[in-house]
């Protein structure tokens, strides 16, 4: 067990166009209860806006409590996207907590506002033996849903938590025990530098880094865990800055609450064979490792079971 209190850690952003949002997040970052002065790395690319600007009167706002290093960069069109601004974000947060592999790399996005807990519950999950850390995503209040999509992101949410109890029973993860959550994106993931720098960093893909680089993590024997003191919220916007990401996400989940077709689901009966089979081949793999690697061969789950909405 490691000494939460004593864990240095570095708060990384990708930005485009996020002058509006830049400030509430650092203001939040600036507001938690973590001790010290906190190393936040944005980068800053492809942006037409007054970012920089902003950046400027937050770095003299908070000058005493944040050391924002700021990167300003112009992606090729065919380099412009989430895998390449996240992955430099990460990796100058690396640069910046040096050879310390137990320090702990954060990724959040501009348009998050995490709680005044946030940093510290993510080293106190590290602290307990935990390489990444997953954190819950909320709906930030202050921008509601629509009604029926908020309706729909609740039914989602309890099969969600079907579906880790069914895990629960029958393959509980020592490092990864309820109460816990299910997300693990780049708004709230935390990794160690050890972990970060084995599994080759933040693919530059157009979308999803944010999985694939838990999945790399994984794919090396790392462990992630979901505490569920860590969460953040985000912005439901569906003006998203990068294809495939969670502005997508929302934009999605808002037509598919207007629309009133039922929203198909793997049944659980789907989800007790998993558990089923990853309880199993913990005895039989070689690895953790080699049992994610095998997973990830598996055929998809069909969604055969109508997902229950309730008014």
């Amino acid at each position: 067990m490691g000494n939460a209190s004593a864990t240095r850690l570095c708060v990384c952003v990708p930005a485009r166009d996020e002058a509006d949002r830049l400030p509430v997040l650092l203001k939040a970052i600036a507001a938690q209860d973590f001790p010290g002065v906190i190393p936040v790395a944005i980068v800053v690319n492809n942006t037409t806006d007054n970012s920089l600007d902003v950046l400027g009167r937050c770095f003299a706002d908070y000058l005493s409590r944040l050391s924002i290093d700021v990167t300003d960069v112009r992606f090729a069109p065919h380099e412009a996207h989430a895998g390449s601004a996240r992955g430099l974000a990460m990796d100058r947060g690396a640069e910046m907590l040096g050879d310390d592999d137990s320090a702990i790399l954060v990724s959040t996005d501009a348009d998050a506002r995490p709680p005044a807990n946030w940093l510290t519950a993510i080293a106190t999950g590290v602290a307990r033996g935990a390489d990444l850390i997953g954190g819950r995503i909320a709906i930030d209040p202050k921008e509601p849903l629509p009604v029926r999509a908020a309706i729909l992101r609740e039914a989602l949410d309890r099969y969600w938590e079907q579906v880790r109890a069914i895990e629960d029973e029958i393959d509980p993860v020592a490092w990864d025990l309820p109460p816990r959550h299910g997300d693990h994106t780049g708004a709230s993931l935390a990794i160690t530098l050890r972990a970060y720098r084995e599994c080759g960093g933040v693919p530059r893909i157009g979308s999803g880094e944010d999985r694939a680089l838990v999945m790399a993590a994984l794919a090396r024997g790392a462990k992630l865990a979901h505490p569920h003191d860590v969460w953040v919220n985000v912005s439901p916007r569906r003006d998203g800055r990068a294809a495939g990401g969670m502005a997508d996400d929302m934009a999605r989940l808002v037509d598919a609450g207007a629309d009133s077709a039922p929203i198909m689901m793997p049944d659980f009966v789907h989800w007790r064979a998993r558990a089923e089979w990853r309880r199993t081949m913990r005895t039989r793999a070689s690895s953790p490792a080699q049992m994610v690697r095998d997973e990830a061969l598996l055929p998809p789950m069909p969604h055969d079971m109508a997902l229950e909405v309730m008014a």
